[in-house]
């Protein structure tokens, strides 16, 4: 809300400002056009980024109705000791500008997929879920799991001091050929029926 708020006041002074500046002589003309592109961009970049929210995410009926939203409830990026919970986008959507840009591009098409919905049912979602899943993983594994790695630091991590059975199995994630999704693949969201975690 306090978001819209702000855009709604850039674009009312942005266009108070243009009104005021029409009436001076021409060379006003180049500062109304910086003054209405700035506006401009700060209201697609407050509506770019404006879209990272759960509330977002789940809007559509697939995340809702499907079980998705429900298992990221139940999992430790919800709710945990530390009390540090990661959102659907800190997952999903990288956080540097134009990755984020392209995969906000590569999103439209599942946008038009909702609308034109191909996945109605519970059924048929089941039976996409395991490609939609490698799809995730795919681009996960093609970034490095740079989402992972947004939050989660190796380096930071204290090997010593863990159970002797999780230091030996994380010994196997500091290969440099693995990524953090070829082991963690499920962490969130269950495996899919049909889908292996590995490519």
């Amino acid at each position: 809300m306090a978001r819209r708020k702000i855009v709604r006041t850039i674009c009312r002074t942005a266009i108070a400002g243009m009104a005021f500046l029409i009436t001076l002589p021409a060379q006003a003309e180049a500062l109304t056009a910086v003054i209405g592109g700035m506006a401009l961009l700060g209201g697609f970049n407050a509506i770019f980024m404006g879209d990272a929210t759960n509330t977002y995410c789940i809007s559509c009926h697939e995340m809702r109705n499907e079980g998705i939203y429900e298992e990221y409830l139940k999992s430790s990026h919800y709710k945990n000791r530390n009390g540090v919970r990661a959102t659907c986008s800190d997952c999903h959507v990288p956080k540097e500008w134009f990755p984020r840009l392209i995969r906000k591009i590569q999103a439209s098409s599942e946008l038009y997929h909702h609308l034109a919905g191909t996945i109605d049912t519970p059924k048929e979602f089941e039976a996409r879920k395991p490609e939609l899943a490698r799809k995730v993983w795919q681009r996960m594994r093609e970034t490095d799991s740079r989402q992972c790695r947004n939050c989660h630091d190796a380096n930071a991590m204290d090997r010593v001091h863990r159970k002797r059975d999780n230091r030996n199995r994380r010994a196997e994630g500091f290969n440099p050929s693995k990524t953090c999704i070829d082991c963690h693949a499920g962490i969130v969201h269950s495996l899919p029926h049909g889908a292996e975690k590995e490519p």
